[in-house]
């Protein structure tokens, strides 16, 4: 492989990216991830070492000053970021819903026009709730009246029936009870293997067990380090 490709099979690639402050201060710089079909990667380190920089950079949600960024081995274009975020699925720490129901938030996702062509599933709706211990009726319920790991949970699976090619997680479970991290867990390990699509996930902890059942490749802050079977069982 030479410096200016990528095996043709990679999803997205980061070569040397950096942002800094409108200052000139660096929030991280020289960082390079390539992601695959499959891949489940952990990004460990302590907190304001520039995880989630890094991650709202992969999504492509702030402006990079170092570096570049391909997605299939091409540069991804500005009139190209409404497709491209519908494929790379940024879920952030803390949900963002609109008012109305749970079932309103879902169908949310498929009013933009990127999105109409997907497949809207209500049955893979059902199931996910069902693994989330929730009833049908869990979707009547009005998203003021839920609590965090209710929002949480409704963000995950509006990012989830889009059927991204890469999830990306910034500390998903982090304000959540340990039965609904280990449900939330199981449902992104469920979609994980199931889907006919290969889909990779990239997740920020900082719980090295969390990285340990989840990942089999690990990144750690600041310096960006990946390294290959975090799971001792691998």
């Amino acid at each position: 492989m030479t410096e200016a490709s990528a095996p043709e099979n990679c999803l997205l690639e980061a070569r040397q990216i950096g942002r800094q402050t409108s200052d000139g201060h660096w929030l991280n710089r020289d960082l390079s991830l390539q992601i695959f079909p499959g891949d489940r990667i952990a990004i460990s380190g302590p907190t304001g070492s520039g995880k989630s920089v890094f991650l709202r950079s992969l999504a492509m949600l702030d402006e990079i000053q170092q570096g570049s960024i391909l997605f299939h081995n091409e540069p991804v274009r500005d009139k190209q970021l409404p497709e491209y975020r519908s494929r790379v699925v940024y879920l952030q720490q803390r949900p963002v819903l609109i008012e109305g129901t749970v079932e309103s938030n879902l169908q949310f996702a498929f009013q933009f026009q990127v999105n109409q062509q997907k497949n809207h599933n209500p049955d893979s709706i059902r199931n996910f709730l069902k693994s989330f211990g929730r009833p049908e009726s869990f979707l009547k319920k009005k998203s003021s009246s839920l609590s965090g790991g209710e929002g949480q949970i409704v963000a995950l699976l509006r990012a989830l029936i889009l059927s991204p090619e890469i999830l990306l997680l910034d500390e998903p479970t982090s304000g959540l009870d340990p039965e609904t991290t280990q449900q939330f867990e199981s449902i992104i390990l469920k979609w994980h293997e199931t889907s006919s699509e290969s889909p990779a996930f990239v997740w920020i902890t900082h719980d090295r067990s969390q990285a340990q059942r989840l990942a089999d490749k690990v990144m750690i802050f600041p310096a960006g380090q990946v390294s290959n079977h975090v799971n001792p069982e691998s």
